[in-house]
């Protein structure tokens, strides 16, 4: 870089239009002999390049602008007129207009990923130190080349090479079978080089490191991504070559079968589990204890109150000033049912609609009168947290998201909180595996799963111990209810917005987002639906454009479907 610098100010000296040795091999290449070092016996400086790559993993919390990736969905809106997440409701997502662009992301793990590989061998650490640095770097790259996959479909297979500026970067997209079959590929051959969660290698300094689990849980959601409807044989596209890039060409139930073994293998392992306790607190706990048993694999970030400022009301003061950029719709509210698992069949103007209903929905929404920082929220017309001020964030639906948050019901002020975005966790194993029994017509056993999580949820198990399901419940009536059961239990951890696409049901929403407004008239409050502003699906939005960045460099790279 010191070069690189000299030649810059020689060429603004010396008046030169260019500089012919600016920029001629790339900016990390020439520390390569600092990082991969055959004199550090300890690997420090290897090891830092390692949890270097980790970091580029995205931060699900408030990432798309200020705003949650459901907010593209119907579980939520961003309460901002101006964040680019309204892109993908609104009718004007394009090539150019994404805000959700993961390329360049994900391609920089793959690149740094495979640098690391190229090189670690020369640091005289322990072989099996070795081994297991390779293996980390060998998931990361696999979880970026799914971040890719599950949004655009089949893309560039780059393999070890490391490519130089010189190199030809026309590289084609694989098929989606072949970027299937390879993330399938490197989960295996890693995850025996990888310790197992319960393993003594993973101190408490090391918690958040890639463990077996992790190669496991990619490669089930992998699977179950595969055997979904839009890539299994269901691919919206047209044109025969692109649809070998969007899916498999046919539609196979067999692959099904895939999430189940590796479901049962991963469940046998033993240590993850739903942890101990039920109902609305213990829900929440798993999002703010750092370690725990459901956790899977997360984000690691540093203890804070940026969650809390970010999406709690915004009629505080400081130093516990909100900004309430999430606004869950009543149509998520309605998802939720009642305590004895039963759909709700009440009134959703009716504001004891709260109560009896599935312990969850307390743990994860705010509500008028819900209490927080030791008072009352108000969101009706004029509240302390709805005030309609000129150019005020504040809730379009009288809910905000309290998911994720400490629990500061009757502190007066935030105190830093452990936010670990939850990449996988076992609840979605469990309900992978039930969406997959299901599918292969095991449908009491799906039930079994389901069970296991409403249990914890804290839903009252009922006269026949079902948890509100049905006796003898049909496969498709299943579907729905699994269906269900993710939205609730994974709400606001970036599913909803690929599930309902990898269901192909996102064209059904169209325009039936609502939420409530609320009026005060002396003590009493009183509801009226509110629709919102339209969703807007076109059939091309269940595969992403490709960066028009990228198309533009990459003259091999084909276009998805509506793009351009």
């Amino acid at each position: 870089m010191r070069k690189t610098v000299i030649c810059v100010l020689t060429c603004a000296m010396l008046g030169i239009a260019s500089c012919n040795k600016f920029e001629q091999q790339p900016e990390e290449r020439i520390l390569l002999g600092d990082v991969f070092d055959p004199t550090d016996k300890e690997g420090v400086q290897a090891k830092a390049y390692l949890f270097g790559i980790y970091s580029f993993l995205p931060n699900g919390f408030n990432r798309i602008t200020g705003d949650m990736l459901d907010a593209a969905t119907d579980d939520a809106v961003s309460s901002s007129e101006t964040s680019d997440i309204k892109l993908f409701t609104n009718g004007q997502l394009t090539a150019v207009n994404y805000p959700d662009n993961n390329w360049q992301n994900s391609y920089t793990i793959i690149r740094r990923a495979n640098i690391f590989l190229q090189n670690i061998s020369v640091v005289p650490i322990p072989e099996n130190m070795i081994r297991r640095y390779k293996a980390e770097a060998r998931f990361l790259r696999a979880f970026a080349y799914f971040e890719l996959l599950k949004r655009y479909g089949g893309i560039p297979l780059l393999g070890d090479q490391v490519f130089e500026l010189t190199d030809d970067l026309n590289i084609p997209r694989a098929s989606y079978a072949e970027c299937v079959d390879y993330i399938a590929n490197e989960c295996t051959a890693i995850k025996d080089d990888l310790p197992a969660a319960s393993s003594a290698l993973l101190t408490t300094t090391e918690y958040g490191r890639v463990t077996n689990e992790a190669s496991l849980a990619l490669k089930l959601r992998l699977y179950l991504y595969a055997a979904s409807p839009l890539f299994n044989g269901g691919s919206i596209s047209i044109d025969p070559q692109i649809k070998l890039l969007n899916g498999y060409p046919d539609k196979n139930n067999g692959r099904w079968t895939r999430v189940i073994s590796i479901a049962e293998e991963l469940i046998a392992k033993g240590y993850h589990k739903l942890p101990a306790g039920t109902g609305s607190t213990a829900y929440a706990n798993i999002f703010t204890t750092k370690v725990n048993t459901d956790i899977i694999f997360a984000k690691q970030s540093a203890n804070s109150t940026s969650l809390e400022a970010n999406n709690a009301p915004v009629g505080y003061v400081a130093p516990a000033a909100s900004n309430g950029r999430t606004s869950p719709t009543q149509n998520f509210v309605n998802a939720f049912p009642t305590e004895t698992g039963l759909s709700y069949a009440g009134s959703t103007t009716d504001l004891t609609q709260y109560e009896n209903r599935d312990p969850r929905l307390k743990a994860i929404l705010f509500y008028n009168g819900v209490r927080w920082l030791s008072r009352p929220i108000e969101t009706f017309e004029g509240g302390l947290d709805k005030p309609n001020k000129p150019f005020l964030n504040q809730t379009k639906t009288s809910y905000y998201l309290r998911k994720f948050l400490g629990d500061f019901t009757n502190s007066t002020t935030y105190a830093n909180q452990s936010h670990n975005f939850p990449y996988f966790r076992y609840a979605e194993v469990l309900l992978s595996y039930a969406e997959a029994l299901n599918e292969v017509g095991r449908t009491e056993d799906a039930v079994k799963q389901i069970i296991l999580i409403r249990t914890r949820a804290g839903i009252k198990p009922g006269n026949n111990s079902r948890y509100g399901i049905s006796e003898g419940i049909a496969q498709t009536a299943m579907r729905d209810l699994i269906k269900n059961e993710r939205r609730i239990e994974l709400a606001f951890e970036e599913h909803r917005f690929w599930d309902i696409r990898r269901w192909k049901d996102a064209g059904d929403i169209k325009n039936t987002l609502k939420g409530l407004v609320l009026h005060q008239s002396e003590a009493t409050v009183t509801a009226t639906e509110q629709m919102l502003a339209p969703f807007h699906f076109e059939t091309k939005y269940y595969y992403m454009p490709l960066p028009y960045s990228e198309t533009s460099k990459n003259t091999a790279l084909i276009q998805n479907e509506g793009y351009y």
